[in-house]
């Protein structure tokens, strides 16, 4: 015999969760890649207080936590830790990302992300980019945010054509490449080109260039403003710089 009260056995929770369970379904709507966690740091970003713990009963209520692939964790193969710049605009990552568009074959997007706070500087989006197109967007960063000291990519034909190294020995800015098959050594750009891909390139089917476009301008403001990052302690990119703002060309790092 249990000695268990009625009351207990037949008890029902009188809290309203509808409330969250529609913030819940809105989020999932706009970001279905997000899991749990994502959600929760966005809510409350957003200034609504909920507790984590009646959230994550809610999530589960609604069949929401995805199923993640494990995968067997690696020894590192990079001998020097990656620097993590201590101001912004000191350090750069770049690198090429490849879909298709229906009917009208394969695009092309040159990713350059900050490594200070990983913000995304720009997305070029094209069917072909050549060194000529990745001088003239590194031009526009240069005047937009000043000159970082270095930019981090892996050896790509664009990145190591005559123009390229001429212009960055005009603006005395150091290309700094990875060792061929060592992805690990620009593992902040190849970090953020797994969300993009899972939040853009395999989230959608495009019809032409300019939706591709427009796509990728949404989502990157959605990076930047709005979505949580744990390497920044969940905090938004464009908050933390702000945050920590610090002088521009401050040529300064510190060991990770």
């Amino acid at each position: 015999m249990l000695k268990t009260s009625r009351s207990s056995i037949a008890y029902k929770s009188v809290k309203d969760d509808s409330f969250i369970i529609e913030r819940l379904e809105q989020l999932v709507a706009e970001h279905p890649r997000e899991g749990f966690w994502k959600s929760h740091y966005r809510i409350r970003n957003a200034g609504e207080i909920i507790n984590h713990k009646r959230l994550h009963r809610v999530y589960k209520q609604l069949g929401l936590p995805l199923r993640r692939k494990t995968k067997k964790r690696l020894p590192a193969r990079v001998k020097e830790p990656l620097e993590v710049p201590v101001s912004f605009t000191h350090t750069w990552s770049m690198d090429f990302m490849t879909d298709t568009i229906a009917g009208s074959g394969k695009f092309r997007t040159f990713n350059i992300i900050d490594d200070y706070n990983r913000e995304v500087l720009f997305i070029e989006t094209d069917y072909s980019l050549k060194s000529s197109r990745v001088i003239w967007v590194l031009r526009h960063l240069v005047s937009r945010h000043g000159k970082p000291r270095r930019i981090r990519m892996d050896n790509g034909p664009e990145f190591i054509a005559k123009l390229a190294q001429q212009w960055s020995e005009a603006n005395e800015i150091e290309f700094k490449y990875i060792q061929p098959g060592k992805p690990t050594q620009n593992a902040y750009v190849e970090r953020f080109n797994r969300s993009f891909r899972d939040g853009v390139l395999d989230a959608f089917l495009f019809n032409d260039i300019d939706q591709v476009r427009d796509i990728i301008a949404d989502w990157v403001k959605d990076y930047n403003h709005d979505r949580p990052h744990e390497s920044l302690g969940n905090i938004l990119p464009v908050a933390y710089r702000k945050r920590n703002h610090t002088t521009p060309n401050v040529w300064s790092v510190a060991k990770a």
